[in-house]
This record gives C-alpha cells, structure tokens and sequence, in this order.
C-alpha cells in the first residue's frame, strides 16, 4: 500500500514539477489534498470523444458517493465518450492523452489546461476551491454561438444572463432568447457547457461563466480543430444531428391573425393561387391571441364555428388547392415531462388548456397531453405552430421539441411532422424543430438585428429558423419599403413566413389597396398614402419565385445539414477561416456553399457596403464577375438584394412552382460559373415519407474542371435514379450566351462546355 501524502510533500513535488499536476489512470483516494471546488470534494473525470473533442466532468461527492450529471435530454449516446481517467486528488504528474488534445490539472485554483499536442494551449478552466464558477480563455478571433438572441456578432465585451424566452434579452429588436451555451472561437476551437446553466461575462481579458444555481456538477465538451466544418460535426456528435423536415416547409408561409369568417379563409387561399404567387402552408393563430380565430380559446382543440363552420370541408378545400394547414397551439407551465410513448397516469390527465380558474397547472405530462392533438391530424392538419413556453425548464423546453415530432409520427408513421417553435434546447435539431424569434417590432433596427442573429443561431444547432416577416409589431418604422427589405431576408432564410398584427400588410398583396387589416395594435395606423404602393407586390413576387427556383439548391443544403452539422445559414467564418474580415462579418452570410447573401437593412439605401471573401465571385444579377478579398459596394434599388456566387460553384435552379412539389414540365438548370475548379450535388428524395432512410433517395454528384470546361455528372455511391429516369438538363456558363441540353440517365458522364 502507497504511504500516504503529507500536504508539505505534496506541496514540495507541486513545485519540483513546475506547479504541473496531471491527471493519470486510477482514483484519488482519500489524501489530505483531495480536489475541493465550490467547497466540495469532487471527482474528475476525463473522457475521449475522438480525435479533436475531449469531456471533462466535475462531481462533487456526497458522502463517499459521487453525484452524476443529471439527464436532460440534450446529449446523444456518442457524448458518452470512453474514459480515460478519474481524479479525486492531486498524486500523479502524468498527462491524460485524449486523442490529439492533453489534460494538465494544476491546484491552485484547481484548474484544467487543455492543450494540442504540441503544447499549444486551447483552454484553460480556472474552477475556485471556495465558490462555483470558473474563467476561461476567449481566444483571439470574434467569439460566436450561444443560441438565439442575446447581444450581437460577437459576443466579445458583453455579459449574458442567457434567460430563455421572450424576456431574455431586447425582445423587441433582438427577438426571443433561445440559450445554448456552445461558443465558438473562430481562431479554432469550441466549447460545449452541457450543465449547469449560467451567466457569461465576456467584458475582461478571460471569460467568465457563473453558473444561476448549483454549480456542481460540472460537464464541459471541448473541441479543437483547425476546420470550422470539424467543429459544427463535434456539436453534431455531442447532441445529434438534425432531421430533416418535409420539402414543402422549404416554400413560403403565409400566416394569419384575427379571421373575419370562412370567406376570409378560403379568399386569401383563392387569391394566392389566382395572382400566381408561390405558397406551401397557411398558418392560423388561436383565439385570445387574437379576438377571432382557429379554435374557441387558447389552449383548446375545439374550431371557432364563425371561421372554420365545417373543418373537414375547409381542410379538405384547401388541400385540393395544395396548401398544407398549420394550426397554432398553446402550453404553458413549468416542468413537460415523460414521452408519447409512455402511459398515461390518471393522476397526471388534467385539461387540455387552462384550468377552471384561469391558471396553467405547473406541471405536464406529455403522454397525457399528447392525445388532445388527435381529432385535428384525424381531419388532416398538417403541421403545428407551438407557442409561448417561456417559463418551462430547459429539459421541459427540449421535451416539447421532441413531443411535436414523436407524437406526429404515432398517427402518421411515415410523414415528416413539422412545428414550428418559439422555444428550445440544446439538442432541438434532432427533432426537425424550426423556430422564429418571437414577437419583435417591425423597426429598421430589428431587422439590422436579426442577420447576425440568424448567423449564431445556425452556429449554435438551429439550422431550421426564421422571424416574423414585417416584425410582429408594428412601428411607424413600418412600410412598404420595410416589408420589402424583410420579405427579401426572408427568402434566404430557411423559415420562410409572414406574420403580424395589421396582418392584412403581409399578404403580398397587402400595400396595394388594402386596408391594412384588423386595426390590432392601438398606437400603428398606417398613413393611407402608404396602402396604394404597386412597386410592392411585383418585388416580393420575385423573391417568392426565386425562393421556389432555388429549392433544388435549398433542399440539398437541408439534407447536407442533417449528415454534416452544417446550417443553411452560414457564417461567413464556416468556409472562409483564414479570412479575419469574412470571420468577423455578421451582416452577411452564406446561404449553402455557394451564394453569398447582404441583405439590405438601411432605410432608403442605394448602396450597400458588402465584403467578399478572397477568391472570384460573380454578382447574380448582373453575372458580372468580380475579384474578392475586399470591401466593396454594390448599388441597389428598392428590387434589388445583393447576392454573389462564389467562382467554381455549380448552381441547380429549377422552373418556377406554385408550390414545392408541384408538377412542372420543365428542365432543370445548371448554371455554372467559371473561374476555378469546383464540384456541387443535388439531393432529391420524396419529400415527404421517411423512405430516403430505406434507400429512396437520389444525389447527382457535378465537378466542374475550369482548365479545359469539363462538366461531368454521376451518381453518388448508394444512390439511385428516381423518376424520370431520364432527365433533360439545361447547362450554361455565367456571363456567356446561349445553353446546352444533356440528358443524364444515371450513367456518369462528361459534357464539354468550350465557347465556339
């Protein structure tokens, strides 16, 4: 047996080792100079995920037996990690190796050094004997992630309380806060802090993290990596990948508020489709919400008779016209626990809404909530709007992500579910969970706002999100000019939808004669002069059809996503990490791989000041070819959102749709754009079920060789040809005249596309 450590020993080989001490294989037990953070003896556990991700827990032991992280659902079984080591005291000097990354624990502060291999150092979490919390390094490039909201691009020299819900955080301007306590360091590294929840301060030279209430136990994810495609698949491995949603949620949106009957309802569907303006889905809000609509009361699954007399007719109608009908719902509470597939416990069934006395019951259980939902998919719903939330808990949050999509696929095995969310938690992905950013007002400054929001909530595991299209409450800041500048940001966003009080001004015909809707907030009266603008309705028609054009490219950007980690939004810093001003632009982004977008968010604007990243681009609208790695402008008109295409990129744009899956007689397109090398793929699949899991799905792979004009196409390897079996493609090169027809049968082949 090993003699035990006196305190001035220890102390003594602390300083002969450099102050270095490392954690090995084995257990503490039970030294005089056991580990005490926040007052406790605790256990240190070291595990490996792979090459560049490592976890480290802390847990405080109670009464000789250590305290496990709690489950809250965020994490999937490959977060687990194989462990390497567990500590309770400072008596071995030895590292702990964890793939390409090296563990050093020094005591005093108890703190944590993990380095490459080199020695290089990733992060330092300094924990405190005597109070929870912990420092750690903020590396030197802008610091991203962290959910939705808070305050924007880089999180460097704020603080973040990181309060969920519309409460969180400048709801007006900034939107819901939906915290996910994963930061990025665009200089090549991340960190997950799975529990417990806490405060970040960013303002000094290290970064602060105290956790809101117990600060035991401890469980922190780091990554490191040189690649940013890398880091997103870390996060990836730690809480899972995303589903992917239905096609049709890829269309456009059109919500609606207070209901003035079934003619209103039936009108707006009837309009959509006789203007020819692209639609997939009509949302209806909830009565109490709004004086009038779908159902009888907030929380209730009952049809207000007035606008919805005969649901199963209506519902039926306006499937015929090929729109899918999305209802909004409400839950309150604080704690949803349990799933759709447990059984339901008398004890827990109360009522479907509020209680007598007007009051949500705390507590949830989903296997007794769920079942309320099942007369509305028996006439045929076809998706969900869950709203509110904000008081639920973190798991509570998560849990409602997972109901809408578990709890659908009860009644319809072999459908994709949609909902669309206002809250949720580290792990939403996993469940094909959109969400928007709440009840903002409709002001220059949200939608300035919200591009940068949008970039970190794709960085943070949020790739299906989107907002309220016109902001959800109207300022004098709202116009035809607004509407337009939000409805052209929406079309590159991959929640595609319009919603708001005066709700009659987001239809796209609303500022051409209208009216301005039900007069829902008291201080906004549109000046009438306004309500006649015809340059409105042309422009948004469009961006609905360039949206519809582009689903070929969007669609295959939402299943890359699902296998890779990487949104459809995406930082500009994802593809160009070399690049410090692309990584430190939070006004633009990328939409897929290839299309580089700067949306317009200036009142009046004629110019826009744009960045493009070092290489070749060419201005999609003009098909100019301009020279990157600088700051340039970009004149535009009120038509006009600047979009560029990266030089190499292969493009696939189809006909234009009334709706996604609708049938077209028409190729598609493939634009190419020249200047370097490149390679692309489109993905297709149903749309619709899950059999793309069985094999029912097709992805053409497309490289383009710039030095001799080569265009080669095959199949991807487990890929096959879906219907028609023989395809007719239309091929150009950007900036030059004229097409070339190729016909592709799943065969590979090599078209040459040499001028002359």
């Amino acid at each position: 047996m090993a003699k035990p450590v006196s305190r001035r020993e220890a102390l003594k080989r602390m300083a002969t080792a450099g102050g270095g001490i490392l954690l090995t294989r084995g257990v503490f037990r039970g030294q005089s100079s056991d580990v005490v953070v926040a007052g406790k003896s605790v256990e240190i556990t070291v595990s490996s995920l792979g090459p560049s991700t490592l976890r480290l827990t802390v847990l405080p032991i109670d009464g000789g037996r250590v305290t496990r992280v709690p489950v809250d659902g965020a994490l999937v079984g490959d977060a687990e990690g194989r462990t390497l080591a567990r500590r309770r005291g400072p008596d071995r000097f030895d590292p702990v190796r964890a793939g390409n990354l090296t563990v050093r624990f020094t005591n005093a502060p108890p703190t944590l050094h993990i380095d490459t291999a080199t020695g290089a150092p990733v992060q330092r979490l300094a924990l405190n004997a005597q109070t929870a919390g912990m420092s750690f390094l903020l590396g030197k490039g802008p610091l991203l992630g962290l959910g939705q909201g808070g305050p924007q691009f880089d999180r460097k020299g704020t603080t973040d309380r990181m309060r969920s819900g519309q409460g969180g955080y400048q709801l007006a301007t900034h939107g819901g806060r939906v915290p996910i306590q994963w930061l990025v360091g665009t200089d090549g590294w991340a960190m997950f802090i799975h529990q417990p929840l806490g405060t970040f301060d960013f303002t000094g030279a290290d970064g602060t993290f105290a956790p809101s209430a117990e600060g035991l136990p401890l469980d922190i994810f780091v990554v490191s990596s040189s690649s940013p495609a890398e880091i997103m698949r870390e996060y990836a491995r730690i809480t899972g990948l995303a589903e992917l949603p239905p096609r049709w949620s890829f269309g456009y949106m059109q919500s609606h508020r207070t209901l003035a009957g079934a003619a209103e309802v039936l009108g707006v569907a009837r309009t959509l489709r006789e203007k020819k303006l692209p639609c997939d889905g009509l949302i209806y809000l909830g009565t109490e919400f709004t004086p009038s609509g779908w159902n009888t009361r907030n929380g209730e699954f009952t049809w207000h008779s007035g606008n919805f007399p005969d649901p199963k007719a209506m519902i039926d109608t306006l499937h015929g016209e090929h729109f899918k009908v999305v209802l909004h719902v409400v839950i309150e509470g604080r704690r949803l626990t349990g799933t759709v597939n447990d059984p339901c416990d008398p004890k827990d069934a109360g009522p479907s809404g509020r209680t007598p006395d007007n009051r949500w019951p705390d507590d949830r259980s989903v296997p007794c909530y769920w079942p309320y939902h099942k007369g509305l998919y028996d006439l045929g719903i076809d998706g969900w709007w869950p709203d509110q939330g904000d008081d639920y808990d973190a798991p509570s949050r998560l849990n409602r992500n997972r109901m809408y999509w578990e709890g659908s696929q009860i009644w319809r095995p072999n459908e994709r579910p949609f909902a669309l969310h206002r809250n949720g938690y580290a792990g939403m992905q996993r469940y094909a969970a959109f969400l928007w950013s709440g009840d903002v007002q409709s002001r220059w400054e949200t939608l300035q706002t919200h591009v940068p929001v949008a970039v970190n909530s794709g960085l943070s595991g949020i790739p299906f999100w989107g907002t309220d299209i016109g902001g959800f409450i109207p300022t004098a800041d709202y116009t035809g000019e607004l509407h337009v500048r939000w409805f052209q940001f929406g079309a590159f966003c991959p929640c595609f939808r319009a919603h708001g009080r005066n709700w009659h001004l987001r239809l796209p015909w609303g500022w051409d004669g209208g009216d301005g809707g039900p007069p829902e907030t008291p201080s906004f009266k549109p000046d009438s002069a306004t309500l006649a603008d015809p340059r409105v309705e042309p422009i948004l028609r469009k961006y609905l059809e360039l949206r519809y054009r582009l689903l070929p490219y969007t669609y295959t950007a939402a299943r890359d996503c699902c296998e890779t980690g990487l949104p459809i939004m995406r930082a500009l810093w994802l593809h160009y990490p070399g690049d410090a001003a692309a990584a430190g632009r939070g006004d633009q982004y990328l939409w897929g791989r290839d299309l580089l977008v700067s949306p317009v968010v200036e009142k009046g604007a004629t110019t826009r000041s744009l960045y493009l990243p070092r290489g070749t681009w060419f201005d999609f609208w003009t098909e100019e070819r301009v020279e990157g790695g600088r700051e340039t402008g970009r004149a535009v008109d009120l038509e006009t959102m600047p979009l560029h295409v990266r030089a190499g990129a292969i493009l696939p744009l189809g006909p234009v749709r009334q709706w996604a899956d609708e049938p077209v007689d028409a190729p598609l397109t493939l634009v190419v754009y020249p200047g370097a090398d490149g390679a692309a793929s489109l993905y297709e699949d149903d749309g619709r079920t899950f059999e793309y899991r069985k094999g029912a799905w097709m992805r053409i792979e497309m490289a383009w060789r710039d030095g001799d004009r080569h265009l080669s196409l095959r199949l991807a390897r487990g890929s096959r040809m879906l219907a028609p079996a023989r395809r007719a493609i239309e091929v150009r090169v950007a900036g030059e005249r004229g097409t070339r027809t190729i016909v592709f049968d799943g065969r590979p082949m090599e078209t040459s596309l040499r001028q002359g």
